[in-house]
């Protein structure tokens, strides 16, 4: 009994893990803006403090930690962002970045735009680290 309470707990919890890496957001695109200046220093849904300057956003059906890469379809730039926080319910876009991921993206000016948001794996943003810190040295 001990055994098959401890192989349904081993299995629930994959089940569980592997349901969350698999998720895809319902709508992938969509309507991005981004945080005003007075969120910075607050905490997000996630319990992170939010920092305006990191590449992170708030998208309301992602688990928390999820990476995605949004595109910005008026010029094709794209970020890669972590997900920890959430939007208002009554928010109609998509997702909401931070100033920074907005200026990498080229609508810091605009205030929105049309993107496409894709869920990435970690070991793709391992990746993309390994690349960044290679051809920096």
């Amino acid at each position: 009994m001990k055994l098959l309470t401890i192989f349904l707990l081993m299995f629930g919890a994959t089940t569980s893990v592997n349901a969350q890496q698999q998720q895809k957001p319902a709508k992938t695109e969509g309507i991005a803006s981004f945080y005003a200046h007075k969120f910075n220093g607050r905490k997000t849904f996630s319990g992170e403090t939010f920092d305006n300057s990191a590449m992170t956003a708030a998208h309301n059906s992602l688990p928390m930690g999820t990476y995605i890469k949004v595109t910005n379809l008026r010029n094709n730039k794209w970020v890669i962002v972590k997900v920890t926080d959430r939007l208002h319910a009554a928010n109609s876009r998509i997702v909401d970045l931070t100033q920074s991921a907005a200026r990498k993206l080229d609508f810091f000016n605009r205030g929105l735009t049309r993107v496409k948001v894709d869920v990435v794996s970690k070991s793709f943003v391992n990746s993309m680290m390994r690349s960044i810190v290679q051809a920096a040295s």
